[in-house]
């Protein structure tokens, strides 16, 4: 019997299967009904065979996420209570230049500080720096918005006391929006807006609002963690640091 034929025979012994057992009441009955936690800890024997195995993938692995892209000027610290830190501007800053090589109309970028996961540290930027900084397989998204939903995205910025944002500044006052600039100028209703960011934002993602109806989206095949790999050896390359600064684009106004 051919594979094609043998896959028929399974997929419809398995469907009279389905529909045999839905034309019954079924009732379950737990197998165990005692549980325990087992720690998983230094009291747990190493089993060689298994180490044996993955050692060779580790060490290949290992050499990778070691390697060397860039050098921290100063460290920058993840905190999520803070509108604005050094680690949040310089991904947003990544962020829009890794948009523009996309699309050169990208006008600002925005990330949320949930989704930022980790601090750099002082010294060496390895590819597991980045990695621990984006574990997600999220990938470069840019979005055409109008100027009205530009403002909603505005809106949400402020009531939640602020988040990463590009080439742009926002005003905060009891988490209610104050002001809100890209390049420096205010927002036209009648104009579109161009927004780097990544597919899990566009989505809805942290519950981001302003996002769900773009004029045009574009999401890119390139992960945001291999974009920013690439953008920090572009720095190394042109003989740059991996550094940022706190400029005031995130003002909370008491």
């Amino acid at each position: 019997m051919g594979v094609f034929k043998l896959r028929v025979v399974n997929l419809l012994l398995f469907s009279s299967l389905l529909l045999t057992a839905s034309c019954k009441s079924s009732y379950y009955q737990a197998a165990v009904n005692n549980k325990q936690m087992i720690a998983i800890d230094s009291t747990i024997a190493e089993d060689s065979s298994i180490k044996n195995y993955i050692e060779p993938f580790k060490v290949k692995l290992d050499q990778e996420m070691n390697r060397v892209i860039g050098t921290a000027a100063a460290p920058m610290i993840h905190n999520r209570n803070l509108p604005e830190t050094l680690l949040s501007n310089f991904f947003v800053d990544a962020l829009l230049q890794i948009g523009r090589q996309i699309d050169p109309e990208v006008s600002f970028s925005m990330a949320t500080k949930d989704g930022i996961r980790s601090s750099i540290k002082q010294g060496d930027v390895t590819v597991r720096t980045i990695f621990e900084l984006m574990p997600f397989e999220n990938y470069i998204c840019i979005l055409e918005l109008k100027g009205s939903d530009v403002m909603t995205l505005a809106h949400f910025i402020a009531k939640t006391n602020g988040q990463p944002i590009g080439n742009s500044s926002i005003i905060i006052k009891d988490k209610k929006l104050v002001d809100f600039k890209i390049d420096g100028k205010a927002i036209d209703p009648n104009k579109t807006y161009k927004l780097a960011t990544y597919d899990f934002v566009a989505n809805g993602g942290d519950l981001v609002e302003g996002l769900s109806n773009p004029v045009h989206a574009f999401t890119s095949p390139e992960r945001v963690r291999e974009a920013l790999i690439s953008y920090v050896e572009s720095l190394t390359k042109a003989g740059k640091k991996v550094e940022s600064a706190l400029d005031g684009r995130v003002k909370i106004s008491e």
